[in-house]
């Protein structure tokens, strides 16, 4: 029989329930970003904050669904799509009921849509499906070499390349840290996740 810890988890009421959670935690993630950007003079501390808040989120979303899943094989990796899926959907939810009412976004995020206020849902969408994706192939690839699978322990080569374009792009003046912290971000988690496929091929 096998463990359940190291069982993928694909039960669709664990994939609602796991989804939930993902998708409550970016909203408390997105309300703190929020609060420091009103509260917080335009600056480098305020940049510093935002970009950390921006890297934690990043690294929620893409590990979070994985550590639902228990992802080991194609089975869980998929199930932890799934559990990103939702959670982006739980986050649509919190979004048009509490913190578009009250105006929490600025102007121009509504302006990059012509006004529309609907144009960056299916761009979180399939944002928040592809990080859990890529971090459910990491996760099985750690499994699958017996290494450690906690959270803290694969987020850290992700959290080091959004780091570092933040302090490089950021510093610089070429691209907003926060921007440049989510990019590195992403585009570290995508290296790591095609190495896993390599070796797997």
């Amino acid at each position: 029989m096998i463990s359940t810890a190291t069982a993928d988890r694909s039960e669709f009421r664990h994939i609602l329930i796991s989804g939930t959670i993902v998708g409550a935690a970016i909203a408390a993630a997105v309300v703190v970003f929020l609060l420091v950007a009103w509260l917080l003079p335009a600056g480098v501390l305020a940049s510093l904050l935002l970009m950390l808040i921006v890297l934690a989120g990043g690294a929620l979303a893409a590990f979070l669904p994985a550590s639902f899943a228990t992802s080991r094989t194609v089975q869980g990796i998929a199930s932890a799509a799934a559990i990103g899926l939702w959670g982006t959907i739980v986050f649509m939810a919190i979004d048009i009921i509490l913190l578009r009412p009250f105006k929490a976004f600025p102007w121009t995020w509504d302006a990059v849509g012509g006004g529309s206020t609907w144009w960056y849902l299916p761009i979180w969408w399939m944002l928040g499906t592809f990080l859990a994706w890529m971090g459910a192939i990491v996760t099985a690839g750690r499994a699958v070499r017996a290494g450690n699978t906690a959270i803290r322990s694969l987020a850290i080569a992700p959290l080091g390349g959004g780091l570092a374009a933040a302090l490089g792009l950021g510093l610089g003046g070429l691209m907003l840290m926060p921007v440049a912290a989510g990019l590195g971000f992403a585009v570290t988690l995508v290296i790591f996740a095609l190495i896993v496929l390599s070796r797997k091929g």
